[in-house]
């Protein structure tokens, strides 16, 4: 079977290529610019397309010369912020080529794979299942939310994965985010200020990989959530960080969301119910101590 992968090169499409390769298929891996993964051993089974996904001729020639049988569209502008000061570029970006990518998917492959966010949700309930209404707070969790109904609309069989605050490290190094921050901070004895009013279900990297993996096999369709099991606050998470690594969690301010000034709005509190995912797929995460185990090779 042949998958394509759009947005290969970020944390997820890296760990997710790596994956699926190891499990026999043949991958063909795209992403904007240079490939950044360089998987060595794979001959025939790998290949690696630059794409353009918001150039509909780009998309066209790439899905004609490799017609894959599956499609995972990964590749997405995730930055809150920057969604929301660059709406154009955003909806151009997650709705406009996610249609485009569709329209391709449907002409050559049986599966079609769409990887969407909790920021589809307004965050006032939390413990989100795959049926809650939909109310994004934001510029990128509106646009998510029209790139899932354009998903529904597909001729061919499909799903949507939604997940929640995915971390871990990219294959070629450590990637920055609220763990490898919180650990650098308290390393230097910088002293930080961590949120304490905003819930998540963090989600391992390698377990949002092997939850898609889980869906190509069993051909599943719908909605599915897919996250870690643990409903935590970024504070949770670096006093975590702090106790794995022996650091000064004196170092830390407890504060709330209102205290920085961003563009986009956060919702408050998401994570996620993943009972239909356990039961119809099998899926079961790693706890998020043991995710930030794994994180850093300590088991």
């Amino acid at each position: 079977m042949k998958i394509l992968v759009t947005g290969a090169n970020g944390l997820l499409g890296q760990h997710l290529v790596k994956l699926l390769l190891e499990k026999g298929f043949t991958v063909i891996a795209t992403g904007k610019g240079e490939e950044r993964m360089h998987p060595e051993g794979w001959g025939d089974q790998y290949e690696y397309h630059s794409l353009d996904i918001t150039d509909a001729t780009d998309i066209a020639t790439v899905f004609t010369r490799v017609q894959p049988d599956v499609v995972v569209h990964a590749a997405a502008m995730t930055q809150v912020d920057e969604c929301e000061l660059n709406s154009e570029k955003c909806e151009r970006v997650n709705v406009a080529a996610t249609s485009q990518v569709l329209v391709d998917a449907e002409m050559y492959s049986s599966h079609f794979i769409y990887v969407s966010t909790d920021f589809v949700f307004d965050g006032e309930q939390g413990n989100y299942v795959e049926e809650d209404e939909l109310k994004p707070v934001s510029y990128y969790g509106f646009t998510k939310m029209q790139a899932e109904a354009i998903t529904e609309t597909s001729t061919i069989p499909w799903a949507i994965v939604r997940t929640c605050l995915v971390y871990g490290n990219t294959l070629e190094g450590t990637r920055s985010n609220i763990i490898t921050w919180v650990k650098s901070s308290l390393e230097q004895g910088k002293a930080i200020k961590v949120v304490s009013d905003q819930w998540r279900t963090p989600t391992y990297v390698e377990d949002l990989a092997k939850g898609i993996l889980l869906i190509i096999e069993k051909k599943a369709t719908g909605i599915y959530h897919i996250s870690g099991k643990d409903l935590l606050t970024p504070y949770d998470i670096a006093m975590q960080t702090a106790d794995l690594f022996h650091l000064d969690k004196s170092l830390m301010e407890k504060v709330d969301a209102s205290t920085f000034n961003q563009p986009g709005r956060r919702p408050p509190k998401t994570g996620f119910v993943i009972e239909k995912a356990r039961k119809e797929l099998g899926f079961e995460p790693l706890s998020f101590g043991e995710g930030l185990r794994r994180m850093f090779a300590m088991g």
